[in-house]
């Protein structure tokens, strides 16, 4: 049996799973790796660390199916975005600790470069705006704290790379050094419509280009394994970063299709075509997907706080024990009964963009139990994502045909089914939910040719059910404009500092 290996490299476990030519999981291995917190808003990985995990697993997972190396026709690899290393050319050893995409220590140099004006210049660039989320800075970082990084990497001795490229130069014993045009799009270095490295933005974050590794298709044989890490020398056939990846896993490859991914936030993704669409809405414009023939892009919005309202539920007031608990309690009553709940625990993302924003429950009476306010926070999950599907349509002018989910809470029927009422689109949900994973071993088998078109894999992803509106317009509009209510009123809470 030949399968697809992929390498799901996440931001608190690496994992490698087996997928056949019906995209079917054959095996996973997983294992966590350590967080570190220097200090306030500082987070680091070890990138050894996630090498080691992310090798360990590769080795663990065939050992557990039987499957043989020399049955393995390639491996895809997918990524926690906008994490930098930087590392040695000649030792392969990392110089510092991996910046995690949540970190914020560079947050108040973006502050001075949106102060100096240059917001628009990045947007129009990039697709992205000036943030701390994106490597760049981070990058700057390294060079200007660690002692004589500069001067290395001025003088060519170093390498920069997201995890993708760390996990291809250790694949390859050093002889690959590449990215995809994905993670490159999260880089805020990447023109976004040449898809090569801008020389007025590496000038601007003073970062020489001999760091950066070379661009290339999400869908590319990259070169192959060290033979000796697996068994037998493997075909490196694709890279993309997870979002990226999971709306290429969802088979969203035609303009207008999007996905929605339910975990900690929420992260959407609406595939726009073959041309960047800048977004008037607060949105990100990022490369969806690099085919050899063309790239494709898309528009992205992430909701902050989405399972995570779920966990709170759970550790922060203990109205349930567990999370699969919540659909349960929900379903006891027939509607929310007039509450709303904003899980604006950390702000509020896409697209209002408020830091300041806190979390707010209204509508509360004396008939108000548990079961309403367990409701209204599933509720609030769909209200958030349904506010980015409206700016996506908005920025694309495109309608929307229905909307593919996956990530732990699309298996709760209940939310899936207030999403697609008060969205008024069908949702539909795959049978194989690791949609992250799939999209990688997808890109992967089409580069080496074990599925031959983008047609091919469409025959291949299936669907396990369809959610089809059911909410009456007058219903739906009455619900969302007291939603925008309860939203006004968490809004800009904490005081500007």
């Amino acid at each position: 049996m030949q399968v697809v290996m992929a390498f799901d490299q996440g931001t608190t476990s690496s994992r490698a799973i087996l997928f056949d030519h019906n995209g079917s999981i054959v095996g996973v291995a997983q294992r966590e790796f350590e967080q570190h917190y220097p200090q306030s808003g500082w987070v680091e990985h070890d990138a050894n660390e996630i090498w080691k995990t992310q090798l360990a697993v590769g080795r663990e997972v065939l050992e557990k199916t039987g499957v043989s190396a020399q049955d393995v026709v390639a491996i895809g690899i997918t990524n926690q975005r906008e994490t930098t290393v930087v590392w040695d050319r000649t030792t392969g050893k990392p110089i510092a600790n991996a910046i995690v995409w949540q970190d914020r220590r560079t947050a108040e140099y973006c502050d001075k470069l949106r102060e100096a004006g240059h917001t628009d210049q990045v947007q129009a660039k990039t697709g992205l705006v000036i943030d701390a989320y994106f490597c760049a800075t981070k990058i700057r970082w390294i060079l200007d704290n660690v002692p004589d990084a500069r001067g290395r990497a001025e003088r060519g001795e170093l390498a920069f790379g997201t995890i993708d490229s760390w996990l291809l130069w250790n694949l390859t014993a050093g002889k690959v050094h590449a990215t995809d045009v994905t993670n490159a799009s999260r880089t805020m270095l990447l023109n976004i419509e040449s898809c090569q490295w801008d020389e007025d933005l590496l000038d601007l974050f003073e970062i020489p280009k001999s760091m950066l590794p070379e661009v290339l298709p999400s869908s590319h044989v990259y070169g192959e394994s060290d033979a000796e890490l697996l068994g037998a020398p493997i075909k490196l056939g694709g890279a993309a970063g997870d979002q990226q990846s999971a709306l290429f896993g969802q088979n969203c490859t035609e303009h207008g299709m999007a996905k929605n991914t339910y975990g900690t936030g929420c992260f959407m993704l609406m595939n726009v075509g073959d041309t960047p669409v800048p977004s008037k809405c607060k949105l990100l414009t990022t490369v969806a997907c690099g085919l050899e023939q063309a790239n494709q892009y898309a528009l992205e919005g992430s909701v902050f706080i989405a399972g995570a309202a779920i966990q709170w539920l759970r550790d922060g007031v203990q109205m349930i024990d567990s999370a699969p608990e919540v659909e349960a309690l929900a379903a006891s009553v027939p509607d929310s009964d007039g509450v709303y709940m904003v899980p604006a625990f950390a702000g509020l993302g896409a697209p209002y963009w408020d830091a300041y924003a806190r979390g707010a429950i209204v509508g509360i009476t004396r008939g108000t139990t548990r079961a309403h306010i367990a409701r209204a926070a599933l509720e609030g999950i769909a209200f958030q994502v349904a506010d980015v599907l409206d700016a996506m349509k908005t920025d694309s002018g495109m309608p929307m045909t229905e909307l593919r989910v996956d990530g732990g809470a699309s298996a709760n029927d209940l939310l899936m089914q207030f999403q697609s009422d008060i969205s008024q689109v069908p949702v539909i949900r795959p049978k194989v939910i690791e949609t992250t994973a799939l999209g990688a071993a997808f890109l992967a088998g089409l580069a080496v040719g074990f599925w031959n078109s983008t047609e091919e894999i469409a025959g291949v992803w299936q669907t396990d059910r369809v959610f089809e509106p059911k909410m009456s317009l007058d219903e739906v509009t009455h619900r969302r404009t007291r939603w925008q209510d309860a939203l006004g009123r968490s809004r800009h809470w904490e005081p500007v500092s």
